[in-house]
């Protein structure tokens, strides 16, 4: 009888690639999705279209499952109102089902000024509204001594089917234009995750949770690396992909934050994308040993790979939506 897992956030961007890595591992996937998964959805895959307040249905559906995986990510613009809520929803069903919770957490917690090596003994001393909740949510996993939870921290998003992030609504909106925007100075580096191989070390980390303790925390190292390491590999996989002609070099320009902080005065998504700049100007990397000594080394997509992936499929739809991050 194969384990069971349930997604809840199905159909976001890590959603997806948790659907997929947890099916071809062999698991069976119960997929939690405000509306119809977007296709393609592999064979065997069942979506759940309940909603998240009716604990007692999602329960009753979901009783076999060993993981739920809260993968739900509100728009930057609604964290404050509904982050919070949302993890407890998880909690809640997870407690109910007697699953383990999986969460995948970020780097906000650290708040700014932030160290270059981020361990999972680094202090959390949030700077930022969105940091705050963020370390809410993780204090309130470890208060709940009924619960069995897992937080595997990344850091920002790109690869996999969806949009929302850095990575696609930032970075590379433009590029079809030979255009670049980085947010930060280029030589920084910055902690990326690529989506497939975290989705595949969720599931390699899910099928060791008997060996971690009732609330744990591990790091994913992805890919650190500076703007200009990030904007060269952009530049090849554009070239490779043709959106850029043989030796054309993109412009390549940086945000105008103080436009964006004066703007959001009046428009909200401006001003919680201006409060984490600072993401953009001070070093970091996750320090991932502990997850190596639990699990061997995790999957890695060379760069230049997950870039031409990562690009490909965001040229293929080449949409916009609310900014998630």
């Amino acid at each position: 009888m194969p384990a069971t897992v349930l997604i809840l956030g199905a159909n976001g961007r890590l959603g997806r690639s948790l659907v997929t890595a947890f099916h071809a591992a062999g698991w069976q996937v119960l997929a939690h999705a405000r509306r119809a998964l977007e296709p393609p959805v592999p064979a065997g895959v069942q979506t759940l279209a309940l909603p998240l307040s009716d604990l007692a249905g999602l329960a009753a559906v979901a009783s076999e499952a060993q993981i739920v995986v809260h993968a739900m990510n509100p728009p930057y613009t609604h964290w404050a109102d509904q982050a919070l809520d949302l993890a407890h929803l998880a909690m809640n069903l997870a407690v109910r089902i007697g699953a383990t919770l999986m969460l995948p957490g970020n780097v906000y917690n650290y708040g700014s000024p932030m160290p270059a090596v981020l361990t999972e003994t680094t202090p959390q001393r949030p700077s930022t509204r969105k940091g705050m909740i963020r370390a809410q949510i993780e204090a309130a996993l470890q208060a709940r001594t009924a619960l069995s939870s897992i937080v595997l921290r990344a850091g920002d998003f790109f690869g996999g089917a969806g949009h929302g992030a850095w990575f696609d609504a930032v970075i590379t909106k433009r590029i079809r234009n030979g255009h670049i925007v980085y947010p930060g100075p280029l030589t920084v580096p910055h902690a990326w995750a690529y989506l497939p191989d975290l989705a595949r070390v969720f599931v390699r980390v899910a099928n060791r949770r008997a060996e971690l303790e009732r609330y744990a925390t591990l790091h994913f190292a992805g890919h650190a690396v500076t703007g200009e390491t990030l904007v060269a590999a952009l530049t090849d996989s554009a070239r490779r992909l043709a959106v850029l002609r043989e030796r054309q070099m993109p412009k390549v320009s940086s945000l105008p934050w103080g436009l964006l902080r004066a703007g959001g005065l009046v428009l909200p998504m401006w001003r919680e994308i201006a409060e984490m700049r600072y993401l953009w100007t001070e070093p970091h990397r996750l320090d991932d040993q502990a997850l190596v000594r639990l699990i061997g080394a995790p999957d890695a997509t060379p760069l230049p790979q997950a870039v031409d992936e990562a690009l490909a499929e965001q040229l293929s739809h080449m949409a916009s939506g609310p900014f998630t991050a």
